[in-house]
């Protein structure tokens, strides 16, 4: 389901989300479509200064199982086993583009792929709810997108501190202990 940003906020954001678990189901989502569209606009608003110039953007998240992502981490980064969230950023940095196809077309961020299955099981672990597990994993695929890395313990810790930060400029709170 993709939604769109029609209102004339900040920062204009087009979210495809690709709810196969549920789809394949027939549960509810633990997140709708409208909640992903307000929190990625929410994140990106806040994190503004950090986006390449365009007058819109655009993302996928893939919400699927351990089977998926197993297949996803094992040919992307040659770890065969299931992981949480991946992301696979669309821009380097200093993309060169024409200022025409800027205002024409959303600057595309990337896909972001998280595994219910083990953000389930995450949730249950930091006793709190999927719902703040999968903002918690979608915030850090996006951090991701966005260039951000974590070769080493302290910029883990920033990214940490930054997805925190995304948590609760939505209204959700997250215990790292």
């Amino acid at each position: 389901m993709t939604t769109r940003n029609t209102e004339n906020s900040g920062v204009q954001v087009e979210v495809c989300v690709q709810d196969c678990f549920t789809e394949a189901s027939g549960m509810k989502p633990a997140v709708d479509a409208q909640t992903w569209q307000k929190w990625f606009e929410c994140w990106l608003e806040s994190l503004s200064s950090q986006l390449p110039s365009a007058d819109s953007y655009e993302l996928s998240l893939r919400l699927t199982d351990d089977a998926e992502i197993q297949v996803l981490n094992s040919q992307y980064r040659q770890q065969d086993k299931p992981t949480d969230v991946l992301a696979f950023a669309a821009l380097e940095t200093d993309v060169p583009q024409l200022e025409e196809l800027r205002s024409l077309l959303p600057l595309y961020l990337g896909d972001i792929a998280i595994s219910i299955d083990t953000a389930s099981k995450q949730a249950q672990q930091q006793a709190h709810s999927l719902s703040t597990e999968l903002a918690w994993l979608a915030a850090h695929g996006l951090l991701h997108l966005l260039g951000w890395d974590h070769p080493d313990e302290e910029t883990l810790l920033e990214m940490l501190e930054q997805q925190t930060l995304l948590l609760r400029i939505v209204g959700l709170d997250v215990n790292l202990d």
